[in-house]
């Protein structure tokens, strides 16, 4: 039991530094210091991406609109994290990897594919990316919940896409719900599992024949 706590231990490390992460940008936004606008200076913007603040793709990512929107994010971060542990036990450096990865490709699928998405901030659509991904790492083990879970995601964002977003959590955040954002997140999830998993079983193969 120590030993599987162990194992866990720097993907719970690298999680805890990201909501702290998190939770200061807020702070900061909430309560600027030294006249620097941390949301000024790090959310997604469209057009300050275009102008050269590449920066931007990634943080913006981290920052939040208001205190339900950060506790909602972490909370669903902690709980994908907890789902799916068993996956990344002993594997922090290739979880803290997934979590870049997806960072980068949800603010480059914004910047291409929505061009009129002008603004965004928040976890979420990374956050779909990361079930998406942990549902393919489940389906790889021959769990049928990865299909089920894969299946509900699809689903999902299926309806926020056609339907839109629920009023009542567009009046929590004090945001319009960029379903956008969970689409591209599904997708980013998609893309590094067809690339990751391809990849990992080939330094396995790899591995074995080398030994």
């Amino acid at each position: 039991m120590p030993r599987s706590r162990n194992s866990s231990a720097g993907t719970y490390y690298f999680a805890l530094v990201i909501s702290v992460i998190c939770t200061v940008l807020f702070v900061s936004t909430m309560t600027p210091m030294a006249n620097i606008n941390i949301d000024a200076l790090l959310s997604y913007r469209y057009d300050n991406i275009a102008a050269g603040e590449l920066w931007r793709i990634a943080t913006g990512n981290l920052l939040h609109t208001n205190l339900w929107h950060l506790l909602m994010n972490l909370a669903g971060f902690w709980v994908i994290l907890f789902l799916h542990e068993m996956h990344y036990k002993g594997h922090a450096s290739k979880f803290m990897g997934l979590f870049f990865s997806l960072c980068i490709l949800e603010g480059l699928g914004l910047y291409f594919f929505y061009p009129e998405l002008k603004g965004y901030v928040g976890l979420s659509g990374l956050l779909h990316g990361l079930f998406t991904f942990g549902a393919l790492l489940d389906i790889r083990k021959g769990y049928i919940s990865g299909y089920l879970l894969l299946v509900g995601v699809c689903l999902k964002v299926a309806y926020e896409m056609y339907f839109g977003a629920s009023e009542s959590v567009s009046s929590l955040i004090n945001a319009r719900v960029a379903t956008e954002s969970h689409f591209i997140g599904v997708v980013s999830g998609l893309l590094c599992g067809l690339v990751w998993l391809p990849l990992i079983r080939f330094f396995k193969h790899q591995k074995l024949v080398s030994g």
